[in-house]
């Protein structure tokens, strides 16, 4: 199954968990949309990839999560030798400029690419085993067990602690993207204008009177 199948099928299985990131997520969107200025990638993609590479942190770089920001050192763990970074916003633009999976070149963000994109921004491991990736589908009914606890080293049983990317960026986008779009209201009727030709029989019975006096007089 691929990830545009699941992304249809998906349900739900932590929604507390689910809805509290993606409302973080949310709160911090102007940085994000900073980034997303600079690289081309949607603010809630960049949003997603930074909750699962530092759960969030803005001392921790988007490559790997490593908390190196502002203390003048590099990264060591792959992309090794990043930096030093000055500031969250530029380690950003960094990782999706010039590391791969090169997020920044890409073009197509529909939700199929956008999912495999963010597949590859983890290692596409899990797919050459034929599962689904806790990188992206954790927290939802199409993910159970099975992970990479080290470089090289599956674990069948352990199962990842950390919410996928595709349910917070589904949460994220819930009521936007793909939406219906609401039915047209229907017309508002003006109500009928009084009719003034109506004959108003007092006035015209004053009338008569009137002209019956002056007759008399």
């Amino acid at each position: 199954m691929n990830n545009l199948d699941r992304w249809s099928g998906a349900k739900f299985t932590r929604s507390t968990e689910i809805n509290a990131q993606a409302a973080k997520i949310r709160a911090n969107r102007y940085r994000y949309q900073t980034v997303a200025a600079q690289t081309g990638v949607p603010w809630d993609v960049i949003g997603v990839i930074h909750y699962r590479e530092s759960s969030g942190s803005f001392a921790g770089v988007l490559h790997n999560g490593q908390k190196i920001i502002g203390t003048g050192r590099k990264t060591t763990l792959v992309p090794k030798g990043r930096g030093p970074f000055k500031t969250w916003e530029d380690a950003a633009i960094d990782a999706l400029m010039n590391c791969p999976p090169y997020a920044g070149k890409n073009k197509d963000w529909s939700i199929g690419a956008t999912l495999d994109l963010l597949e590859r921004y983890n290692g596409l491991g899990y797919r050459n085993k034929g599962l689904p990736s806790p990188y992206l589908w954790a927290g939802t009914d199409q993910y159970v067990k099975g992970k990479y606890v080290a470089d090289g080293r599956f674990d069948p049983n352990a199962v990842d602690q950390q919410l996928g990317v595709a349910p917070i960026l589904m949460k994220i986008r819930e009521g936007v993207e793909g939406a219906k779009p609401a039915a047209p209201a229907a017309p508002k009727v003006p109500p009928a204008p009084a009719n003034d030709n109506k004959p108003n029989w007092l006035a015209a019975l004053f009338a008569a009177l009137v002209g019956i006096f002056r007759k008399a007089a």
